[in-house]
């Protein structure tokens, strides 16, 4: 396809784009929304040693 075929045919799909209606149901949304803040599990917190860090007896040495 040469350029300009290519240029008319993304004109002709960004038409379509523009002008279509898209019709966003918000209430799915909204359902959606609510939906994913009961499904999210709860923060956990991990437990992390300094001990597994080899250099950190040197790390406070003012030497």
């Amino acid at each position: 396809m040469g350029r300009g075929r290519q240029k008319a045919k993304d004109a002709k799909i960004a038409r379509e784009l523009k002008y279509t209606p898209h019709g966003a149901d918000l209430r799915d949304l909204e359902r959606e929304l609510i939906h994913s803040d009961a499904v999210r599990p709860a923060k956990v917190e991990v437990a992390v040693e300094e001990d597994n860090d080899p250099y950190a007896r040197w790390a406070n040495d003012e030497d």
